[in-house]
């Protein structure tokens, strides 16, 4: 193996007891075919395996509770959910920040559930690769800065999964994430969970069915996956995770196949990229004009920026002075080939002209990677590099992002939206598009939840997750607390902790901006931050990630007094409710 030539990206237990009582009784008909285990469970309750993990996780709330001066009895733990929003690296490590502030201030043991989305989906399948991580957070904070997953081992997992029929860039993508963000190929199944004990909160990742997002209805949008059931939150239809891509036809499972691993799920979980409406956000103001903005433009980006993610990623993983100097060459030639601003007077031409000359520019691009690759000398180096171009390029130009089956095709229920119904597989993707917190899988009487603590790393507006989540649960009518108005007039410059009071049903939530007034002197410096660790760039250097990781610590240690008081209301609440 070639000295330096790691993938590590600078810039992302004891089995179950059986004869535990479980919290609720099971509803055998919930089970659209009681007489087999493989069949789809329709119902809004929890299903047996979260029931039994929950009630265990229960008494070591309890204890933590105890230990926190905290009267409280069996019947009256609350349910804590800490959500995690997505906003890539910067998300990533910040949860990391986060859980490790909450051990040190011994509150993470008040968890009954973690839920992540987007790029908190990347760290937070990373450290439940370890059973007892509530116990050894250090492990995970050190990886973050560690020397990486060697190159070949990366590739490796690639390789594989080019003979496979469905091969995809979310397959790209998740090795990428993993191997050169979180520095881990975690090939374990999440269905492996499903057999550990309590020692850590429940964990929730959440997706969206993208089809069902651009076209409606808004029941078939939301998409959840836990160790025991995967499945849509508001149509509440599960199958067993394990079976998570295997082939069904009118609720029967013909085919069961492979679960994916935890680095193809993270590829599909954290892929913002794979959405039209992302790519947009790239455009340059200057063509970001009515009558400008086409398909065309679009097409461009995709391909440049794909290139320039790959060569970032490639980058920060070799030390080889001569791979560098050959890495430095390929950026010039991508910077050179930046048509998108040495071209601009042909980007206001007619539309026709500039769906030529993109497509015509997309194909310069890849086959002069292609020409350097074949330049390189003979060695390791260029034969990773002739991996990736082969495997990579031809998805990067049609733009092939990952399908899964589809386990409700041609299933017999009104309830199912046609294109869930008549489509052999389904497109997953990143939740964040739609809310970049993971509050549908938590609101309503199916998980009962009493406080959210909600770290928020999303960039963008701030407190638009708290508003889209609003609007959501109004929708699909489940109860969500009331934002004042006056909050959101601090969006420009926010407090570090604010607290939406539930009354009722709605659930209080903590929501804590990761930028914010306590380390942020203005308005101005607090808008500087969010461009410096905005969430499409290259992997963040050492100090970046340093620098995130304090600060989410630094948030939570400032706002413990807060969390105590709304974990006290919700032993509070919780004892009302019983």
């Amino acid at each position: 193996m070639e000295t330096g030539n790691t993938f590590s990206g600078s810039g992302f237990c004891l089995l179950l007891a059986i004869s535990v009582v479980l919290a609720k009784a099971v509803d055998n008909t919930e089970w659209n075919t009681a007489a087999s285990e493989k069949a789809i469970r329709q119902s809004q309750s929890l299903c047996a395996g979260e029931q039994e993990y929950v009630h265990k996780r229960k008494l070591v709330v309890l204890e933590s509770l105890s230990s926190l001066g905290i009267n409280c009895t069996t019947d009256s733990v609350p349910h804590i959910a800490l959500l995690a929003s997505g906003g890539g690296q910067r998300a990533a490590v910040g949860l990391v920040g986060s859980l490790y502030q909450m051990e040190k201030e011994h509150l993470l043991d008040t968890l009954l559930y973690l839920g992540s989305v987007s790029g908190s989906t990347w760290s937070m399948s990373s450290i439940y690769s370890d059973p007892q991580w509530s116990n050894n957070l250090d492990t995970a904070v050190s990886r973050l800065s560690g020397p990486g997953v060697p190159l070949e081992e990366a590739l490796a997992w690639l390789g594989e999964r080019a003979k496979e029929e469905h091969f995809s860039l979310s397959d790209v993508w998740g090795v990428l994430t993993s191997a050169g963000i979180m520095k881990q190929m975690d090939v374990r199944r999440l269905s492996d969970e499903a057999s550990r004990n309590a020692t850590n909160p429940y964990p929730i990742y959440s997706a969206i069915e993208k089809h069902c997002y651009s076209h409606g209805p808004i029941q078939g949008k939301w998409f959840e996956v836990s160790p025991h059931e995967a499945g849509f939150t508001e149509l509440g239809l599960f199958i067993s995770t394990s079976f998570l891509g295997s082939t069904f036809q009118n609720g029967e499972l013909l085919e069961e196949k492979p679960e994916m691993d935890m680095v193809k799920l993270q590829g599909i979980l954290g892929c913002a990229l794979a959405h039209e409406e992302t790519i947009k956000d790239l455009i340059p103001p200057w063509l970001n004009v009515p009558g400008q903005i086409d398909g065309a433009a679009e097409d461009y980006l995709r391909v440049y920026n794909a290139l320039n993610t790959l060569v970032a990623l490639t980058r920060s993983t070799i030390k080889d002075p001569t791979a560098l100097s050959d890495l430095d060459k390929l950026q010039k030639i991508l910077e050179d080939r930046d048509m998108l601003n040495h071209n601009k007077s042909v980007w206001l031409e007619s539309s026709e002209e500039r769906k030529n000359l993109s497509g015509q520019w997309s194909l310069e691009l890849l086959v002069a990677v292609e020409t350097w690759s074949q330049s390189l000398e003979d060695g390791a180096f260029k034969t990773h590099v002739s991996l990736l171009t082969k495997q990579v390029l031809p998805m990067i130009m049609k733009w092939e992002w990952g399908t899964t089956g589809n386990f409700l095709y041609q299933y017999q229920d009104s309830t199912v939206p046609p294109y869930l119904r008549s489509t052999e597989r389904f497109h997953l993707t990143d939740a964040g598009l739609l809310i970049n917190v993971g509050y549908p899988s938590f609101l309503g009487e199916k998980r009962d939840i009493d406080l959210i603590i909600a770290p928020e790393y999303s960039a963008g507006n701030m407190f638009e997750t708290l508003t889209l989540a609003r609007d959501y649960a109004a929708e699909v009518k489940k109860p969500f607390p009331e934002i004042d108005a006056k909050i959101l007039e601090e969006r420009d410059w926010p407090k570090g902790c604010y607290v939406l009071e539930g009354k009722e049903k709605e659930p209080t939530i903590v929501y804590m901006p990761l930028f914010n007034r306590h380390n942020c002197k203005d308005a101005a410096e607090f808008t500087a931050k969010m461009e410096e660790f905005s969430t499409f760039q290259r992997p963040y250097s050492q100090e970046k990630i340093e620098f995130v990781l304090e600060t989410a610590k630094a948030n939570i240690k400032t706002n413990k007094e807060t969390l105590l008081r709304e974990i006290k209301k919700a032993v509070l609440r919780r004892h009302n409710k019983m």
